[in-house]
């Protein structure tokens, strides 16, 4: 498996996008709708199912997202003792509806032994990665000169982040800051974790609520809630 295979996985094919409502997934999502046809979002719940696994987003608010973006979501609560088996079943659905790819926004994942690949291999599907290998800031900026809005909504705090940041909009100002307190402004080293609510591919911007801060151990984290009252007035 070439880069140019991976990076061009989408093109001219239907696909399915891994997706955590977060920078990255939403620019690899963008970029491959661009020159493929998308048939939905694959997006996997913690055990209970009440929240995102990857960035602890509640339903509702992934389910705004991706009606903003116009594309079904398909969603699987696992532990990640059965992750793989419920996320293959995922894969298994995308199928039925006309995947030929998956989509994922990983930058860093090795070109040998990478997850996606097995999984995709052993679904009969291809891989798409649209954003591997790009340089992390050129990433970003590209993200936000495509007017994309997300916000900060959890901070590793061991990794130079800070309670402050939380709910901070990611702009090249903020990228600048970040950079200089000498944290990936991708934060692909796990300082932290944003949550999309406009852009380009959204049809209209999503109205969140800010929730009280919420600290675990070296984590500290901005919940945020589909805000309803918006949501009513705009219809």
């Amino acid at each position: 498996m070439t880069d140019q295979d991976w990076k061009n996985g989408a093109h001219g094919h239907k696909f399915v996008a891994s997706f955590s409502g977060g920078k990255d997934s939403t620019l690899a999502l963008y970029k491959a709708m661009k020159v493929g046809e998308a048939v939905g979002l694959i997006v996997m719940l913690e055990e209970e199912g009440q929240r995102s696994r990857s960035h602890g987003m509640p339903p509702e608010l992934i389910n705004a997202q991706a009606e903003s973006i116009g594309l079904p979501v398909y969603t699987g609560a696992a532990s990640w003792e059965d992750y793989e088996a419920v996320y293959m079943e995922l894969l298994e659905k995308a199928k039925e509806q006309g995947a030929e790819v998956l989509v994922t926004g990983d930058l860093d994942v090795p070109a040998h032994g990478c997850w996606h690949d097995k999984v995709t291999t052993n679904a009969g599907l291809k891989l798409g990665m649209p954003l591997w290998e790009m340089d992390h800031l050129e990433t970003v900026q590209e993200f936000i000169n495509l007017g994309f809005v997300t916000i900060v909504v959890t901070v590793n705090l061991s990794l130079g982040m800070s309670e402050d940041d939380l709910g901070r909009i990611l702009t090249h100002e903020y990228v600048k800051e970040l950079e200089a307190r000498g944290i990936d402004p991708c934060g692909e080293g796990g300082e932290f974790h944003t949550t999309v609510i406009d852009g380009p591919i959204f049809r209209r911007p999503v109205p969140v609520r800010r929730c009280q801060i919420v600290k675990d151990g070296t984590y500290a984290f901005l919940p945020l809630e589909l805000d309803k009252r918006e949501t009513v007035a705009s219809i």
